[in-house]
């Protein structure tokens, strides 16, 4: 008989596999794309304050973080005729597409109980919902296959199918919006539209990805402590460099999702420009992830790659801040920026799932739920501070929430706006160059894969 743990560690995954695997993102993003510009929605049709908005995001993150948490090890204690993560995409897939909807069904009011109704849907579907569905998605990957290079495959697919759902939904909910009638009501039935998609990519998802990792050693092992699991994870340094990369990615897009529109509103007077502009660069993006991240992975791996693509997005940046209010070279940033973030965005998760081998090779633990939990924290958290002081900074400025959407803003207002869209992102290609610059995992990894093999034929972890 053969090695199962060889086996999983050089075995190649079919093609309708990754793409099944990356239509579940693609699933996710098609609701959690319009979900970018949902600040734009409780201001501009709700007639919500945007102070209230931050706050209400904040709090919540805050508790999306232990949710994450929990879930970890829920899924490490999950056992399943469909495995550990498996399962939970199929039991989520209804509950999300629910609650997804249910968060623009606002109702008018009072301003305690609008504050309410956003903390409850909010947290709903981010807090209880997507975490539960999104983590075990993301650790499955970990347990398709152990080979490193496949696991980065799986990054690649997911990162060039995912953005597809961003695409359908930030490039048509505004236009299906202003169709079905420019109002709130409008937003409900468009949600819908992506909440019934979502659901069928999702069980599509489901059927054809397995969980194909066994480790009988692991079997042996004792029942960990919840004190003993998390400080292995503590220790387990590229773990936090892993979980610092999809931070900054999510970063990144929330000052994307959530600036963007209001500077093509109150800066180009046209806010239909985002959806273009959005597009644009993900279509970019998405073309570079295709045609040369695989190329560029075999020759240089990933750390490499990844590094050289965001020193580019420095410089297309740099190239914004030359004349940030002239639209063509807002358009030729972005195009600088979606050919240099496409590098690192592709094996994005291939950082995470290299974590889990490396935090057993150390700490003789395996952790695939949470160390995908426990990056997850990292980017809900500063996805919410993120969120919390944009919109803090929007409310000082003096913005002016409108249901009607037609109000004029201050000077002041339209400074801010720009000043954050200028210096926020520079903020997140610092960090990554600093992360990258220092990351060694990539060299060492054979060499721990030998090691892992060899003492899991032994019945050790």
């Amino acid at each position: 008989m053969g090695n199962p743990e060889a086996s999983a560690a050089t075995a190649k995954l079919p093609w309708l596999t990754r793409i099944a695997y990356g239509l579940g993102d693609t699933a996710q993003n098609v609701v959690w794309g319009a979900m970018g510009i949902l600040t734009f929605f409780y201001t501009d049709y709700a007639g919500i304050d945007p102070a209230m908005v931050g706050l209400v995001m904040l709090i919540s993150r805050c508790f999306d973080g232990f949710s994450d948490v929990i879930m970890g090890f829920i899924v490490e204690k999950t056992n399943s005729k469909w495995g550990k993560s498996r399962p939970w995409i199929l039991w989520m897939s209804v509950p999300f597409a629910i609650s997804i909807v249910l968060i623009y069904t606002v109702p008018q009011g009072s301003s305690a109980m609008q504050f309410a109704y956003l903390f409850v849907t909010y947290n709903l579907c981010t807090t209880v919902c997507y975490t539960a569905l999104n983590l075990p998605y993301g650790s499955l990957s970990a347990m398709m296959t152990r080979a490193s290079k496949e696991r980065d495959m799986l990054s690649i697919t997911r990162m060039c199918l995912s953005p597809w759902g961003r695409i359908l939904s930030v490039s048509a909910t505004l236009p299906l919006v202003k169709i079905f009638g420019d109002n709130q009501m409008a937003w409900v039935e468009v949600m819908t539209v992506w909440a019934v998609v979502g659901l069928l990519l999702l069980l599509f998802c489901f059927s054809r990805c397995k969980e194909t990792v066994v480790i009988e050693a692991r079997e042996k092992v004792a029942k960990i402590s919840a004190g003993k699991a998390l400080k292995a994870l503590a220790v387990n340094k590229y773990f936090w460099c892993g979980m610092t990369i999809w931070m900054m990615q999510n970063v990144i897009f929330t000052i994307t999702g959530t600036i963007l529109p209001y500077y093509c509103k109150y800066i180009f007077q046209d806010d239909s420009l985002y959806s273009g502009l959005y597009l644009m660069e993900t279509l970019i993006t998405i073309v570079v992830m295709a045609v040369f991240s695989p190329k560029l992975l075999q020759r240089f791996g990933k750390r490499n790659m990844s590094l050289a693509g965001v020193a580019i997005c420095f410089i297309g940046h740099v190239i914004f801040l030359l004349n940030p209010t002239d639209f063509n070279w807002v358009v030729f940033s972005c195009i600088i920026r979606g050919i240099g973030f496409a590098p690192i965005q592709s094996v994005i998760f291939g950082f995470l799932g290299d974590a889990v081998e490396y935090g057993q090779w150390k700490t003789h633990l395996r952790q695939e739920g949470l160390v995908f939990s426990g990056g997850s924290v990292g980017t809900k958290v500063g996805s919410g501070l993120t969120s919390a002081i944009l919109t803090g900074l929007l409310s000082y400025a003096g913005y002016v929430a409108s249901a009607s959407g037609t109000v004029a803003q201050s000077a002041q207002t339209i400074h801010m706006i720009v000043d954050i869209y200028m210096f926020g992102p520079l903020f997140v290609w610092v960090v990554l160059l600093a992360i990258l610059a220092f990351y060694r995992l990539d060299k060492i990894y054979p060499q721990i894969m030998s090691d892992l093999i060899q003492r899991e034929a032994k019945g050790e972890l």
